[in-house]
Order: structure tokens, then C-alpha cells, then sequence
């Protein structure tokens, strides 16, 4: 064999072996892809067993219980269901240090928020939220409450959507207060977030540009059966699967669980004092003004098959600046 046609040979040989290394890296990556544990975060037991059920359930073509993507419809609590609530709801501390004064009611709470942002402008509101979650850390983590999300339900919210659920937010605190952050927080849109809702009013500036108003009048109130009634109001359709944490996502889930075929309805349960914060008063834990979770909510979650998530024994790793 000549030399050229031994350099020719040779190189032919090289690249067929370049190229089977090549395939062979590709078909591992995917392979390891595929089989990549999509909720790390969550430790073995019921809880995370009933959420994989529950989605290959739903979303198997052959599976008795497949739902078409259209009516995949998950909807979430935020406050202490997505990020930390105690010792008090991060926009009751927003609304505190831009009007400060004593507050003893909730009452009195909303007379004070209504007075303090009557007549803003809206996108002076939302600027308003974007400066101050820049900078307000909460007393515990010194940390910013966007930091203060759960792991594990972001975990969730992403395995939902890659198969092709749409994730709401559906929350009784402000839903021009959590649509600012939302998308970049959690992923989704503000477009899919429900709240309680003010009034605005449309109007013009000096230089004739339109723009709305906040007014002090209550549209939508979203929390207990607020919130199945705002569900229908901007989703039009019953969930496939609810999460909440408190007595305020009671109606939620119920509504959710009363639906036809495959239904997910799950509760969690601050149950772990070292790591966040532990608080019912169900099960004999501390009570709270602040989301709190009733021994009946506990019972009713037995009674409907609703799966009550252990923070302490359901999640490994519950922020993901923790190591």
C-alpha cells in the first residue's frame, strides 16, 4: 500500500472512530437526561410518590385517567406554600414600611393598605415592589424573599409544565403585588396569577398618555371561597390538581378534589422548627395567625384523600442556597 493510501485509509479509520464516540456520547447524554431525577429535592415516601403517579396518570395517552393538555390546569397557594410566610406575610411588611403605624387587625391592615395606595399610580406601585424586594431582607436569613422560595415546589412547578401542565398562582394576597415578581421568580406569566384584586381607574396624564390608577375598592377577594370563585372567573376551568397550606386553600382544594378522574389535592404542613418554622395548629403544633392549619383542615385532608406534605419528612432540601 502506497503511502498516500495508507494516509487516506488512515483518516477514513480516524473519523469513523470520531463519529462513533461522538454517537455514543450523544445517546449517554440523552439517556442520562431522560433519566435525571426531576424532583431531587424530594425525599422518598407518599407525597412524592402521588405526585409522579398522579402525572403519568394524566398525561399517558393509553392511561384510563389521561387528561388532554388543555385541561391540565395546577393552581398554588403562594404564601407558605411557594416561599416563606412567618413571622409575618412579606407584603404585609411591604405595605407596614411604606405607611408605618400600628396595626392590630386585619381590618385595620386593609384600611391602611387602601389609604396608602389610593390614587397611585399602578406602574408606580410596581416599581415600588421591584425596589423594595431589592432590598428587604428577611430577619431570619437576612436574605431576600425571592431567595426564600421552596426547592421542592419549584422542583414541582417545572416537572408540571414539562409535561405539559399550566401552573397558576392563586393567592389571597396581592395580585398586582406578586405579578411583578412572579415570572422571574417562579415562571410563571402574571397573566397566571390570581389575587386579591383592587379596583383601578383609567385616566391621563399631563401630557395626555393614559395610564391606570389604584382606588381604594375591593374586586376580588381571594382567599377561602374567593378562590375557587376567582378560578372560575379568570381560568374558566376546575383544576386537575391544587396545592395550599392553610385554611385559606380549604375551598380550593375541594373544588380541585370534586372534579371527574385523576385529582391532586396536597397540603403543606410547617412541621420542621430547625430548618423554617413549625406551626398549626394541627397535630399539637404552635398556633399562628399566620397561615394556619387547623386540626379539622388536617382531619378534612384525611377524610378527602389529600396529601399532607411533611416539610420536615417530605423535603430534603428546602432552598437552594442551602448547600
Amino acid at each position: 500500500m502506497t503511502l498516500p493510501r495508507r494516509r487516506r485509509w488512515f483518516l477514513l479509520l480516524l473519523g469513523s472512530l470520531l463519529a462513533t464516540i461522538l454517537l455514543a456520547t450523544v445517546a449517554a447524554m440523552a439517556g442520562g437526561a431522560q433519566s435525571a431525577d426531576p424532583l431531587p429535592s424530594w425525599n422518598p415516601g407518599a407525597a412524592r410518590d402521588g405526585i409522579v403517579r398522579f402525572v403519568r396518570q394524566t398525561t399517558d395517552p393509553a392511561s384510563p385517567a389521561f387528561v388532554p393538555p388543555a385541561e391540565r390546569i395546577a393552581t398554588f397557594d403562594q404564601d407558605g406554600t411557594l416561599w416563606v410566610e412567618q413571622p409575618v406575610y412579606p407584603q404585609v411588611r411591604f405595605i407596614l414600611e411604606k405607611v408605618p403605624g400600628a396595626v392590630t387587625t386585619r381590618q385595620e391592615l386593609e384600611r391602611l393598605a387602601a389609604t396608602a395606595l389610593s390614587g397611585m399610580p399602578l406602574d408606580t406601585f410596581k416599581a415600588d415592589v421591584r425596589q423594595w424586594l431589592a432590598t428587604a431582607r428577611h430577619p431570619r436569613w437576612q436574605r431576600p424573599y425571592t431567595e426564600l422560595t421552596y426547592q421542592p415546589m419549584q422542583e414541582l412547578l417545572r416537572y408540571l409544565r414539562a409535561h405539559g401542565f399550566k401552573t397558576y398562582i392563586v393567592t389571597g394576597g396581592g395580585q398586582d403585588f406578586v405579578r411583578v415578581f412572579a415570572e422571574e421568580v417562579y415562571g410563571i406569566p402574571p397573566e397566571q396569577v390570581i389575587g386579591s384584586a383592587g379596583a383601578t381607574r383609567y385616566g391621563y396624564d399631563a401630557q395626555g398618555r393614559p395610564f391606570l390608577t389604584k382606588e381604594p375598592r375591593l374586586l376580588l377577594n381571594d382567599n377561602d371561597a374567593g378562590k375557587p370563585e376567582g378560578i372560575q372567573l379568570m381560568i374558566g376551568r376546575r383544576p386537575i390538581a391544587a396545592f395550599g397550606n392553610s385554611t385559606g386553600d380549604r375551598q380550593m382544594l375541594e373544588y380541585t378534589k370534586a372534579g371527574d378522574g385523576a385529582r391532586l389535592s396536597m397540603l403543606v404542613l410547617h412541621d420542621d422548627a430547625r430548618r423554617e418554622y413549625a406551626y398549626g395548629p394541627a397535630l399539637g403544633l404552635p398556633d399562628s395567625r399566620v397561615g394556619p392549619f387547623t386540626q379539622g383542615l388536617y382531619d378534612e385532608a384525611r377524610r378527602q384523600g389529600w396529601i399532607v406534605i411533611s416539610m420536615k419528612n417530605d423535603w430534603g432540601r428546602l432552598f437552594a442556597f442551602e448547600p
